[in-house]
Formats: structure tokens, C-alpha cells, sequence
């Protein structure tokens, strides 16, 4: 049967966790906790980005996250808690799914994404277009 992306996020939502602004802000800045950006570079030069927050395209999370593979990150291979957010919480909340069923253990997503993040006056850093 043909899921559609309501379905799969429905599905995604029922088994990870999710965090809002206020939480999200709390654990901005800790040195146990990484923000992790999925979005695309572009939009982060657009948009900005959470302070410090490590960038990771979502097509290439999975090649990132697994320590077998040729791409793999040290970052995703530390102790820390990782908060997946994107552009409004929709492809953070499939990353998320997709690394807790690779074995990441400490994770969560922005509800309401960087949008959110924003809009509710949370520090937002330039990103600068490389090349």
C-alpha cells in the first residue's frame, strides 16, 4: 500500500520525540548537546541558522550517521544528544526516525523547525555562501 507523506510522518511523530522552542533553547549551548540542521545550504545562507549548530543536508544523514560508511562523521560517533531540525519540523521529524532505527539513542526534533525557532526571537547566526 502507498503511503503518502502525512502517513509517514504520522508515522514518524508516533516514535520519536520532539521538543518545542522553549526546550529547544534550554539545551542551546550545553556542551553535551548538538543542534543538527538538515536543511539545504541555501537555505541556511537565506534563512540563517541556530548558533553553532552542525549542518548535515538530510540526503546525506544516513551516510553520516553510519560509522561503516566511507562519509562517516566523527560528531554522530560521540556521547551527545542530538536536535534534528529543518526548515518547519517535517523533515526533522523523518531524520529523526530514520537515525533512532540506525541506533542513535539521544535524539530529538524541533517542533515547528527553524521557523519556529525564529519567529519566537531565539538566536539566529548568518551563514555565509561558500565559494
Amino acid at each position: 500500500m502507498k503511503k503518502g507523506y502525512k502517513q509517514l510522518l504520522a508515522e514518524a511523530n508516533a516514535v520519536v520525540t520532539a521538543i518545542d522552542v522553549a526546550e529547544a533553547t534550554a539545551l542551546h549551548g550545553r556542551d553535551d548537546v548538538v543542534f543538527v540542521d538538515l536543511r539545504d545550504p541555501r537555505e541556511r545562507e537565506r534563512e540563517g541558522a541556530v548558533p553553532g549548530a552542525f549542518s548535515c543536508p538530510r540526503g546525506l544523514l544516513e551516510f553520516w550517521i553510519d560509522p561503516e560508511s566511507p562519509y562517516a562523521k566523527d560528531i554522530f560517533q560521540q556521547d551527545k544528544r542530538f536536535v534534528f531540525y529543518c526548515s518547519l519540523g517535517w523533515r526533522s521529524a523523518l531524520a529523526t526516525k530514520t537515525a533512532q532505527e540506525m541506533g542513535l539513542e539521544k535524539l530529538c526534533h524541533l517542533t515547528g523547525g527553524f521557523t519556529a525557532w525564529k519567529a519566537s526571537g531565539a538566536p539566529v547566526e548568518s551563514v555565509a555562501a561558500k565559494g
